[in-house]
């Protein structure tokens, strides 16, 4: 079964370099629904990356992006109680 697909002449620009680099990085001669197909099945075998650059704004960090993060906190040693960080920060006078 075969559908057709209406795509901008930008897209069909760029499928059709896809094709070229193709041809010449690895001298096999694919087709625009070859190409097209394996996008298709790169984006469904992991979707996440593929439906986040649907969202707008901040997308959130990934696992390694996390991890990476937190390599880099080290502790002082030094323990602080959380009414002192809200007194610097909102500057609220110390208790007596």
């Amino acid at each position: 079964m075969s559908t057709t697909v209406k795509i901008d002449e930008k897209v069909k620009t760029k499928i059709e370099a896809l094709q070229v680099e193709i041809k010449l990085k690895t001298g096999k001669k694919v087709t625009q629904q070859e190409i097209i197909s394996q996008l298709v099945q790169s984006a469904t075998d992991d979707p996440s990356e593929f439906i986040d650059s649907f969202r707008d704004g901040q997308v959130a960090l990934s696992e390694a992006d996390i991890e990476q993060f937190n390599k880099g906190m080290v502790s002082s040693g030094v323990e602080t109680r959380e009414t002192k960080i809200d007194r610097i920060l909102y500057r609220s006078p110390s208790p007596p």
